[in-house]
């Protein structure tokens, strides 16, 4: 079918006055034909509209491989943003689920920001039958309380205010920077690597397998660092490390784009935040299978959604944009630590323990 007469078929089916979940796929499959087409803002206004008024979840833009050409685009950035923001124009559905996995990483910080909230109110109470004292005080008297004791007693009551409105607000603010991370992350994981037999999965497969190192720069850099790489490869694979070269600027060509939309998935996906959270589970022989598979470096198969992404974390650390950089994650998919340059693999085999180690199995 060709895409220009899907999407005359979906505007006809969309005049038909469909129900919320036919409307609902009528506008992501017209995104979907849009970003075939490469055309981004067309898909972004569709994936508005599924998403705001038919309860769309995020979680399928990050998870379609038919998305993949939108989400190394301009346009997918900007509208991440506006779902992690949540409101009107777009729904707060994805930054909800964000929320609870934040809760949940942090579970104790909604029970600190109540009792923020209970003795700031108990400190403005105080403060408020303190101030009638304190002017009853500095007129004097008979029966006019201590002025130094009063002034005090509001003085402590209006600084724990002052610090506590601090920590509030300091909390917000580290809620919404892990919920950034916690977005970028779910963004990394949905990127595509081809291992050493060929096959291509995305990162949420290899996690509690591997340990993937992302080297990011120019050619000479990232290759220098590869083959130093190599002297370390017997003790970087004990620790499971996996070396993924991005090159910027590389002009790697994609072989081709897939037809229709629902093509076979190379890898399996994982349940992802936002999705429908379906159960799936993986035997031990497939998850060994993939083990044996991971060798010691993956190349990258859609340049531009990694690049996208290494940018975004570039502004993030201020590192300036094409720097070179690293960028260590964790057996959990988690970014562990990244920084300027190319890794000092004595300084790595030091920090990272093996496989078989407790803290690996607690890092899981």
């Amino acid at each position: 079918m060709e895409v220009r007469d899907a999407l005359e078929q979906f505007d006809n089916a969309l005049e038909l006055n469909p129900n919320p979940t036919e409307a609902q796929a009528a506008f992501y499959n017209k995104a979907c034909c849009h970003a075939y087409r490469e055309e981004s803002k067309k898909a972004a206004e569709c994936l508005r509209i599924a998403l705001r008024d038919y309860n769309l979840k995020f979680g399928t833009v990050l998870n379609d491989p038919d998305m993949a050409p939108f989400r190394a685009s301009p346009e997918f950035k900007e509208l991440q943003e506006e779902a992690l923001r949540g409101g009107e124009d777009i729904g707060s559905g994805f930054r909800r689920d964000l929320k609870l996995i934040s809760e949940v990483q942090a579970p104790f910080r909604g029970v600190r920001r109540f009792f923020y909230v209970a003795f700031i109110a108990a400190a403005g109470i105080s403060t408020f039958f303190t101030i009638p004292r304190l002017i009853f005080a500095l007129q004097g008297g008979d029966g006019a309380p201590d002025f130094l004791e009063t002034a005090g007693n509001a003085a402590i009551n209006i600084g724990g205010i002052v610090v506590l409105v601090a920590l509030f607000f300091w909390e917000n603010k580290k809620e919404e920077e892990q919920i950034t991370n916690i977005s970028r992350n779910e963004t990394l994981s949905r990127l595509p690597v081809r291992l050493s037999t060929n096959r291509i999965t995305e990162l949420v497969q290899l996690r509690d397998i591997s340990r993937p190192v992302i080297l990011a720069g120019s050619k000479a850099s990232v290759t220098q660092a590869m083959q130093r790489a190599e002297r370390y490869r017997t003790d970087l694979l004990k620790r499971g490390v996996l070396l993924i070269p991005v090159i910027f600027g590389a002009s790697l060509k994609v072989q081709g784009k897939p037809k229709g939309f629902g093509t076979t998935r190379s890898a399996a996906s994982a349940p992802s935040i936002g999705g429908d959270f379906e159960k799936r589970t993986e035997s031990i022989a497939a998850k060994s299978r993939l083990r044996a598979e991971v060798r010691f470096k993956a190349d990258i198969v859609s340049p531009e959604q990694w690049e996208s992404w290494i940018r975004d974390q570039q502004e993030s650390e201020g590192v300036t944009p094409g720097e070179d950089v690293y960028i260590i994650l964790r057996l959990d998919g988690r970014v562990r630590r990244s920084g300027r340059g190319m890794p000092n693999w004595n300084d790595i085999l030091k920090e990272l323990p093996r496989l078989e180690d407790l803290l690996s199995k607690l890092e899981r």
